[in-house]
């Protein structure tokens, strides 16, 4: 089995190049470069032999669709993947410069060494070390896409258009991770997401905090409060309705997740908490000063960004609809609430795991590591897989192969060359 040392040159070479590529989805002022992210992985699969094209408005990073030839007695594959990456910031966080990625220690670091550019090349060098041996492999369609840390919505808007196109037996995803203890794993669900923007404002200028403290209202203290009327004192949910149509696992799934977790009662609670309940979390607030020294003011404007990760059986716009209304209802006399940049993004999954998707995958994993692969429930989403499997038809495989230090999200993101050629090796397997 292929190991790190024997990661071809070029391969390397061709990672890094399109690490360097600053596809940061979420900002306008990137869009050239994920067209040019995209124009990269569209001229790199019509070399594979793949007819390719970008697909969009020219508003949006444009999506690679790709089809190619296979032995039609064996199931159509669509791959997913997707080519941006995260905001670098805080830059200062970072050891070297985030899209010079550098192999430190057998880890490349960069942004989007693992999520996703990392485990999607590492899918499809794979590939297509498999098409340079003249292999026979299935017939395969590839997306790639440049909107997922953003919620898909390109994407989401345009798969029912492609409809028969994209038409396939399996959905394999590379984007998720291995077990704690290094075991493949195969996801057998995941959460949904929503996610929307706060902007709570008291007037039209900062006032000075001596002359008008005590009695002019304060955005930021005001934000703060109806953040937190969110959540429970022990830190539930606060939002009245919100969980009243999760979908709880039943025993025979929580014995698999135990078996499958292994470890300590505190690690099967935190598995069974991230992979099957919901969570909202505030994931930035905005307000006032927060330079050096003091500016003694009161904020006129507060701004707070919220996401929502969703259990099976949540129905987002739902969700969203008690969350706006919860928040609407205890805004505070003296302000004005806001809520903008709503996106009521996907449910989330749960897959049967005694499918012969899964036995077969769960075979071939074992030739990667004889302890067999585990299932897991994630608690992360793919905002899009959802809706690729409905119009496709496909059956999802989610099989990834991220660490928790990989410190996707976060500064000084890394991806192991072991991890790589992992991910390539079950290419092989899976495609072989």
């Amino acid at each position: 089995m292929e190991n790190a040392a024997e990661i071809p040159s070029d391969v390397l070479d061709s990672w890094f190049e399109l690490l360097r590529i600053p596809s940061i989805g979420a900002e306008a002022a990137h869009l050239d470069d994920c067209k040019k992210c995209a124009e990269w992985l569209r001229s790199r699969l019509e070399n594979d032999g793949f007819s390719a094209e970008l697909v969009g408005d020219g508003t949006h990073p444009p999506i690679v669709f790709a089809e190619r030839p296979g032995d039609e007695s064996r199931p159509v594959v669509l791959v997913y993947g997707h080519y941006d990456v995260q905001p670098p910031d805080p830059l200062d966080a970072w050891t070297t410069p985030p899209f010079e990625p550098v192999l430190v220690d057998g880890r490349v670091r960069a942004r989007g060494a693992n999520d996703d550019k990392g485990q999607s090349f590492a899918l499809l060098s794979g590939i297509e070390s498999l098409i340079a041996e003249g292999k026979r492999l299935p017939p395969l369609k590839v997306i790639y896409e440049g909107q997922e840390e953003n919620g898909s919505t390109a994407l989401t808007r345009l798969a029912p258009k492609l409809g028969q196109r994209i038409a396939a037996d399996v959905l394999c995803v590379c984007d998720t991770g291995e077990s704690p203890d290094g075991r493949p794993a195969i996801v057998a669900g995941m959460r949904g997401v929503a996610h929307f923007t706060l902007r709570l404002r008291t007037g039209d200028h900062d006032l000075h905090s001596g002359l008008s403290g005590g009695w002019s209202p304060n955005a930021a203290r005001m934000m703060c409060e109806l953040l937190s009327s969110l959540y429970r004192p022990d830190g539930g949910i606060a939002v009245e309705g919100f969980e009243d149509s999760v979908e709880p696992p039943d025993d025979a799934t929580l014995k698999i997740l135990a078996e499958c977790i292994g470890g300590s009662e505190e690690d099967f609670n935190r598995a069974e908490r991230v992979g099957f309940h919901p969570s909202i979390e505030v994931n930035g607030v905005h307000s006032g000063y927060g330079g050096p020294g003091s500016k003694t003011i009161i904020p006129c404007e507060a701004v707070a960004k919220v996401s929502m990760r969703l259990a099976p059986g949540q129905v987002p716009e739902e969700c969203s609809r008690l969350v706006f209304e919860h928040l609407r209802a205890r805004v505070q006399k003296g302000a004005e609430l806001s809520i903008e940049e709503v996106n009521t993004g996907t449910p989330g999954f749960r897959l049967p795991t005694e499918s012969p998707l899964f036995a077969l995958a769960k075979d071939l994993l074992a030739k990667l590591d004889p302890r067999g692969p585990v299932f897991v429930w994630e608690g992360a989403s793919i905002p899009v897989v959802s809706e690729l499997a409905r119009v496709s038809g496909a059956a999802p495989l989610l099989v990834g192969f991220g660490r928790d230090e990989d410190r996707i999200h976060a500064p000084n993101e890394s991806y192991s060359l072991a991890q790589f050629a992992r991910a390539r090796a079950w290419a092989r397997l899976f495609f072989g």
